[in-house]
């Protein structure tokens, strides 16, 4: 069944619209990973392979693109082995697909398991990025992808850790590596594929119908886990002219539990484990407003203002059939030490795909990452410049 999506990749004709978005997801993808130039993970990946490089520096921010219906993080993946072989906006797309459906039907039971499906399901589509960029056809598509499958693996317990970019460039090298094995006439068995995706607790039948991307991208307008846009944008809703922060005496946050599966961090002390905080997102967004780039380092987690919010946060997560972490509403509740009380409730973050980013949007987006003098350049990008600026910059 799986190896199924070989065939659909290698036939894959896109049309203007997919060509539009996959413009899109390579400035996005790009943007962010120049954005992180500052962090760890670029000496740490120092002297490795590029697909490795590049799709684990283009996640430490946690700032890039996310396809809601497989809950991964599509574009860092795909865009990154795509460009280190050569290829472009096809390639991606085929790839970009391939993986939206694998993960869309290992299904929300895959993930909440622990698995990060961003690496379970951008292993094998890596491999269809870099397989077709190397000319292979339908079957050699189908033994890169299978020839990927060892490498295919993540756990959500690497949230707030290096570990968490690092495991999304492993399963992009992995792919890429798996491609250029089958190219150079690796044999493997596909039927693996089938297995694997039983033995990754995978229950839907594949999806091969419908847009090349079914359901779209998420755009973040924010550096942190998807599951904390809602809440910020919540937060970012309330009315509460002239209130002093420190009368607040209470605030609960009421979410559907699925809101909370990759929110392990209770009490971050690092920037990387405040990108998976509930608490976190409250207390930055009463304090800083819009929080940014800035707003995720260990010195901004640590101010003694947003770890006396921290504190008076209480989470309350309804138990449910819910499946996705937009599932359901959340709500913020301040109680004041005046006695009243502001809320807000919000079931969609703005840049969901129901509430699509703008162009303007996008473009405010990629100045925050690399500022005003690169902005227009990076939105003109094409594929073989992309390729290019990471490598000079990386």
């Amino acid at each position: 069944m799986i190896a199924d999506i070989a065939d659909w990749a290698f036939q894959l004709r896109p049309d203007d619209s997919d060509l539009e978005l996959a413009h899109k997801a390579l400035v996005d993808t790009v943007a962010v990973t120049l954005a992180a130039s500052d962090e760890p993970v670029v000496q740490m990946t120092t002297g490795l392979p590029e697909p490795l490089r590049w799709a684990a520096i283009g996640h430490a921010l946690d700032f890039d693109d996310v396809h809601l219906p497989s809950s991964s993080h599509v574009s860092v993946v795909c865009v990154n082995a795509t460009l280190s072989v050569g290829g472009g906006a096809r390639e991606y797309l085929a790839a970009a697909g391939a993986m939206a459906r694998i993960g869309t039907a290992l299904g929300w039971r895959h993930y909440s398991q622990g698995w990060h499906t961003t690496c379970t399901a951008g292993a094998p589509a890596a491999a269809i990025a870099a397989g077709l960029t190397l000319g292979l056809d339908v079957a050699g598509l189908a033994r890169a992808m299978a020839l990927a499958i060892p490498g295919a693996g993540g756990l959500q317990r690497a949230f707030g850790t290096a570990g968490k970019a690092l495991q999304v460039g492993f399963a992009t090298d992995a792919g890429v590596r798996a491609a250029r094995l089958a190219a150079a006439g690796a044999t493997a068995a596909p039927a693996v594929l089938d297995d694997w995706f039983r033995l990754m607790g995978g229950r839907a039948d594949l999806d091969l119908s419908g847009p090349t991307i079914p359901g779209g991208f998420a755009i973040k307008l924010h550096p942190c886990c998807y599951a904390m846009q809602r809440p910020i944008s919540a937060v970012r809703g309330l009315s509460r002219p002239g209130k002093d922060l420190s009368l607040i005496e209470r605030i609960r946050v009421h979410t559907p539990q699925t809101g909370m599966q990759p929110l392990i961090h209770h009490n971050p002390s690092t920037g990387l484990e405040a990108k998976f905080s509930m608490e976190y997102a409250v207390a930055t967004t009463l304090v800083d407003e819009f929080p940014g780039i800035a707003e995720f380092t260990d010195a901004s987690v640590n101010r003694a203002s947003i770890r006396a919010l921290m504190n008076r946060v209480e989470v309350a997560a309804t138990p449910g059939p819910a499946e996705g972490v937009m599932d359901g509403e959340t709500r913020i509740e301040i109680e004041w030490t005046d006695g009243t009380v502001t809320e807000s409730a919000l079931d969609l973050p703005y840049g969901h795909p129901e509430l699509p980013a703008s162009a303007d949007d996008l473009s405010a987006k990629v100045t925050s990452c690399v500022g005003h003098a690169r902005a227009a350049a990076i939105m003109d990008l094409s594929w073989p410049d992309a390729a290019d600026v990471l490598r000079r910059n990386f």
